[in-house]
């Protein structure tokens, strides 16, 4: 995993702002889902991937563990795939016009449906009862990019706790517009793989001094169990 330390100046400046250091480390388990990015072959096996994060496979253990704890409190666990169709080629073409043909190409054969590059890391622990959500954009929280939203609201979930790869781009897309959507927005801190650790840094700070928690996995997993304890 990459190593991380919040800077005190940071946690200073959202505790004067928010009046604590974590807004949201008290989670109401049956209102928290565990939303997790793009953990595919495409991103995770070096063969095939159109854009490799050797970090990702790392933190595998972590979002597993994560997602055993918040399907026992009582939470969801949403698995999010990237995803390409024709599709993108006209409704994100600024996107597609912005690289080169052999990574347009590269992107399509590891991202369309049905490739083992579209295919869920082996060894994730999916169970039955999880969701797989595809998107079509780096949020999947964007109109047009997923109906992500829309299951999430329809089980009364309001809290989003966001892991996967890679940090500074799908995983915290996703999460600034899951803020601006209303929902209290998590980015774990080890949970999320970035190309860099310097990236990784960069964006879980840009994140936290605006729009919304940084917590561990382990902070997590207290947080979920803190209603009970309030309960008692």
């Amino acid at each position: 995993m990459h190593p991380f330390s919040l800077p005190e100046s940071i946690q200073a400046r959202v505790t004067r702002r928010c009046g604590t250091a974590h807004p949201f480390a008290q989670l109401v388990p049956q209102r928290t889902a565990l939303v997790v990015i793009d953990m595919q072959n495409g991103f995770m096996r070096e063969d095939i991937a159109h854009a490799w994060c050797p970090m990702a496979e790392h933190i595998v253990p972590k979002v597993n563990t994560l997602a055993a704890a918040v399907r026992q409190a009582g939470g969801g666990v949403f698995w999010v795939q990237n995803t390409f169709d024709a599709s993108c080629e006209t409704e994100w073409s600024v996107m597609q016009d912005m690289v080169t043909q052999e990574a347009r190409d590269r992107r399509a054969a590891a991202m369309s449906e049905g490739t083992v590059g579209h295919q869920l890391w082996a060894q994730l622990d999916v169970r039955i009862g999880d969701e797989i959500v595809p998107k079509k954009r780096y949020s999947a929280f964007i109109q047009g990019a997923s109906d992500l939203p829309q299951r999430l609201r329809g089980r009364g979930f309001d809290t989003v706790l966001i892991t996967g790869t890679v940090t500074s781009v799908c995983c915290e897309s996703s999460a600034r517009d899951a803020m601006m959507l209303n929902f209290r927005t998590v980015m774990v801190s080890d949970g999320c793989a970035a190309m860099t650790d310097a990236e990784h840094a960069a964006s879980l700070i840009a994140f936290y001094l605006q729009f919304g928690d940084l917590l561990t996995v382990d902070e997590c997993i207290a947080g979920l169990a803190s209603e009970a304890r309030v309960a008692a």
